[in-house]
């Protein structure tokens, strides 16, 4: 005997969530071109991913991290276009976005080296809830309305915070 059942669409939504796999490979598998990487995540419908080792992005004009989901080294977008780390909740090593426009840190929770906000657009640490070694802010509007303890209220700061 078969059975049906019936879900409702939020439902259906939550069960695809937990199945769904997130993709893992190395940047250079790609031969470190993000277009060609891009090129390849929509021929698969961009499902999420994850970058084995670093990824350099520096002077790149690369807009969004998109479905990106974490990075198991460094993440350098010094210098970038960036606007939107997208779907990034967790980063490795060390995290440099100084001298980018980039506003908000997202979904951003978990950096496990260093945290280089330095002359960015940055007003608020969003989810973030950990940094493993030092978090740069100096010259970034959250630097001057956020103090050291309300920082340190939020997240944990292993090394010092540079305003």
């Amino acid at each position: 005997m078969r059975m049906k059942y019936i879900i409702t669409e939020q439902q259906y939504r939550l069960l695809k969530e937990e199945t769904e796999e997130i993709l893992e490979f190395p940047f250079k598998m790609f031969n470190n071109d993000w277009n060609f990487l891009q090129e390849y995540l929509e021929m698969i419908g961009n499902p999420p991913y994850k970058i084995i080792g670093d990824l350099n992005l520096i002077w790149s004009n690369v807009k969004s991290l998109g479905s990106l989901m974490s990075v198991d080294g460094g993440l350098n977008l010094e210098n970038s276009d960036i606007e939107s780390l997208g779907g990034l909740q967790y980063v490795g090593g060390d995290l440099d976005l100084r001298y980018t426009s980039i506003k908000s840190l997202g979904n951003l929770q978990y950096v496990g080296g260093s945290l280089d906000l330095e002359y960015t657009n940055i007003t608020s640490l969003g989810n973030l809830k950990y940094v493993g070694g030092y978090l740069g802010l100096k010259n970034a509007p959250v630097s001057r309305t956020t103090t050291d303890d309300e920082i340190r209220s939020q997240v944990k700061v292993e090394r010092g915070i540079y305003f």
